[in-house]
């Protein structure tokens, strides 16, 4: 008779967990509980919670070993006395394994495990503790992937460049890496670094460190998506006899024409003058327009907006009254 052993409990996952759940929680426990991380005094035990999770690991990533497992159904726990219920059947599959490497040096698989599959290896990844009579782990495991922010100005996220950046490495030590920012990043793009994460275990490989791209905030340019938006103040006359204006774009200063009797507020396109897509081409830019009086004036000029004011006595705010009390 050996006990129940709850595999899904043992990787902390739900039993209707998908593929990706499992190796996810799979991984995250096993880097956790690796033997070699603990102190002497704790060894022991985390060696038995490593078994654990690599035998939970072994039946659970397996389709034809869940299936398997899975008829058993769910009114089992943890520790319960357990033989297989009559009628349990394999369905005919057959496991046939290497060798014994790897699990046996913690002791093998459980009962549990060998009264349903029979004795063999895992493919967790661990492959043994051997050497002169003293367990030594070769089991590996690549390194934690770690993320980041990266601030970029709105010039580089659009034409690309390259950034320093410094990061610190979880042993403390500091260090400047070179990004490449392909052109055309957008806030929250991730840009993958191989091999600039955590450490891997027992020689593994390091991880990755992925940056997430924040677009630092510009004194002109606000950004819409694939558009970028630019408001640009006009003289009064401007705006009532139209004409040309010079306006900022990414690609420096282009001409624009702005229409007779253009009002505070009204936006105009320039194609194909915004951020660069993905895929290719480009937004476009957006020009709203400011109306500002001068900064200075002087009598013959006040006389004159005096003048404006007798010929033109009409009053803007009248609709605005109308909206809110009709």
């Amino acid at each position: 008779m050996a006990k129940y052993k709850d595999y899904y409990e043992i990787l902390g996952v739900k039993r209707g967990a998908s593929e990706e759940e499992i190796k996810r929680a799979y991984k995250k426990l096993a880097r956790k509980y690796h033997p070699d991380l603990w102190p002497e005094d704790k060894k022991k035990e985390a060696e038995e919670k490593f078994k654990d999770i690599n035998e939970a690991y072994e039946v659970l990533s397996d389709p034809e070993k869940r299936k398997m497992y899975d008829q058993l159904g769910s009114n089992w726990k943890s520790g319960m006395d357990f033989t297989p219920p009559p009628g349990f059947d394999t369905g005919g599959i057959r496991f046939e394994f290497r060798d014994l490497g790897g699990m046996e040096d913690f002791g093998g698989f459980s009962d549990f495990f060998e009264m349903l599959f029979g004795r063999g290896r895992s493919k967790s990844g661990f492959s043994g503790f051997t050497t002169a009579g003293e367990k030594k782990s070769t089991w590996t495991m690549k390194g934690a992937d770690v993320e980041a922010e990266i601030e970029v100005p709105l010039e580089v996220a659009h034409k690309g460049g390259k950034r320093l950046l410094t990061v610190t490495s979880p042993d403390g030590r500091r260090k400047r890496l070179e990004v490449n920012i392909p052109p055309g990043v957008r806030d929250g793009t991730k840009i993958r670094l191989s091999g600039q994460g955590e450490p891997g275990i027992g020689g593994g490989p390091r991880g990755d460190l992925y940056l997430k791209v924040r677009i630092a905030p510009h004194p002109v340019f606000e950004v819409s998506g694939d558009d970028v938006i630019v408001e640009a103040p006009i003289m009064p006359w401007e705006a009532v006899s139209g004409g040309k204006i010079d306006v900022p774009t990414l690609d420096g200063r282009v001409t624009l024409k702005v229409p007779p009797m253009s009002q505070s507020g009204k936006m105009l396109r320039l194609r194909g003058k915004g951020l660069r897509k993905k895929g290719g081409g480009r937004g476009d830019q957006y020009v709203k327009l400011k109306i500002v009086i001068p900064a200075h004036i002087d009598e013959r000029g006040r006389r004159l907006f005096e003048e404006l004011s007798r010929l033109y006595p009409e009053n803007p705010r009248e609709e605005l009254f109308r909206r809110v009390y009709q």
